[in-house]
Formats: structure tokens, sequence, C-alpha cells
């Protein structure tokens, strides 16, 4: 048995006493015997006494917790106890996010929309829908377009089927005046799959071919800095303007050859 052990507060408690929450740990569970199961492996071990149930967990360094109360016996795990709760209270938090729905995002189409824009628009749906928001779609019927309502009720499926892998719709399409409205809402974070992630600045591009147009360009930036340190070094250091120790050979060179040429 851990020394130690007897010397930290009991789970389920805060100094002083009081409950941090109800959960059954060791000695607050009730019932007389319990089927364990073994939290690091996942085995069941079998139909224990409660009490020596708590005494297996305690030798571990770990704590016995009553999962299921409504079982016949009881079933409860030998985990930490910290872990369990740690993992309890970010599953509440998972939920409380994919539950929540973020802001209200409203999307326009027109019947007959171009399908560039129809792309850009789908991408700007997509990128609401990873955040979190909900996206009310609005499709715009003009003029005589409103004797072609199947055309509006197509749009709105094939918007369906685009943003499936980030949403659901929660509001069936539906005619509203001149207007088709359909609502819809993210998936949990996980189950998220973009199928625009590529479109950026108006064209689908290729991972590859990003990565290679960022190396470029962090090269011109090399390349220009380059130059522009050897056009500083070409003024000499009074600051006069006058060439540095490279050229004036050259010049002197060419002066010494014009008075050869005179002499001759």
């Amino acid at each position: 048995m851990n020394p130690s052990f007897n010397n930290r507060p009991r789970p389920g408690f805060q100094r002083g006493g009081r409950y941090q929450d109800q959960t059954r740990v060791n000695d607050r569970i009730r019932a007389p015997k319990v089927r364990v199961i073994d939290g690091v492996s996942g085995q069941q071990i079998g139909v224990l006494p409660t009490g020596q149930a708590i005494r297996m967990a305690r030798e571990r360094g770990l704590d016995l917790i009553e999962i299921s109360a409504s079982a016949d016996p009881p079933v409860c795990k030998i985990v930490d106890y910290g872990k369990y709760k740690y993992e309890q209270e970010k599953k509440k938090k998972e939920a409380a996010k994919s539950q929540k729905g973020g802001k209200l995002k409203e999307m326009k189409f027109r019947i007959g929309i171009d399908p560039h824009d129809y792309t850009i628009k789908i991408a700007h749906a997509e990128e609401f829908l990873s955040h979190g928001d909900k996206v009310r779609v609005q499709l715009q019927f003009k003029g005589r377009q409103m004797a072609h309502q199947e055309l509006g009720f197509q749009l709105a499926r094939r918007i369906r089927t685009d943003l499936e892998g980030m949403g659901h719709v929660d509001q069936e399409p539906k005619m509203a005046g001149r207007n088709i409205n359909m609502q819809i809402s993210p998936h949990p974070e996980r189950q998220r799959v973009r199928k625009f992630a590529n479109f950026k600045h108006g064209k689908f591009i290729n991972p590859e071919e990003e990565d290679n147009t960022h190396e470029s360009d962090h090269d011109s930036e090399i390349a220009a800095e380059a130059m522009q340190q050897n056009g500083n070094g070409s003024v000499n250091g009074n600051g006069n303007g006058a060439v540095n120790g490279d050229a004036q050979p050259k010049g002197e060179g060419a002066n010494a050859a014009v008075s050869d040429n005179a002499r001759g």
C-alpha cells in the first residue's frame, strides 16, 4: 500500500469534508457486493465484496468508482479518480460545445448562380460551420424564375450535399415569399470533414503547390536582401560615393591602356 495514500484527500471530498460531486467512490459505495472492472486493462475482474474491491484498488494506489448504480450488482471501475473526473468533464464540455451552435450566419444564393460564385459561397459556408456557427441559406428567385420553383429545390439539394460533411439540415427547405429558406447546423467538431478546404483566393490550390509558392516567395526575399547588401557594399566607408576596392583596379587598367595608346 502506498504510505502516502492515507494523507491525501478522499476522492469526492474537499478539505473540510464537503462533497465535490455525487460520484460514489470507495467508502461512499453502499452496495455489499459490486461487479469490478479493471479501468486500466478494461477486463472484468468479477463480483467481489465491496470492501475487498476497495482494498484491491487502494493496494494499486487507485480508487473504486461506481459507474452504474442501477445494475445488480452495481458496476464499479478501478481507476484514478482525478483522471476519471478529468475525462468526464472533457466529455461534458465537448457535448455542450456541439449543442451550443455558435452564431447564425446567413448565405444568399441566386437561382442560376454562376458555378464559380457558387463555389466561393459554399467555401464560406463551410468556413462558418467549421467555427461552430449555424448557416441560414436563402435561395432568391428573380422575376420569371418563380415559375420554376423546382430549380430552387434542386439548388437546395446541391448545397445540402456539398455541406453534408460539415453539418446537417435542421430546417428543411421551405418557400417563404420569393425565397427558399434552409438552415444547417454544424456536426460535432470531431465529425466534420471539409470538402472545400483547398479553395482559396477564388480557386482550388494543391497543397504541394501552395508549399512551393511559399518557398519561392521566401527565396525571392532572400535574393532581394542579398542584392540590397551588395549594393550597399559598393560605396566606401567614408560615404563619399567613391567606388570600392574591387572597382578601382579596373579604372586604373583602363587609364593605363589609354595612356599607352596615346604614346604610340
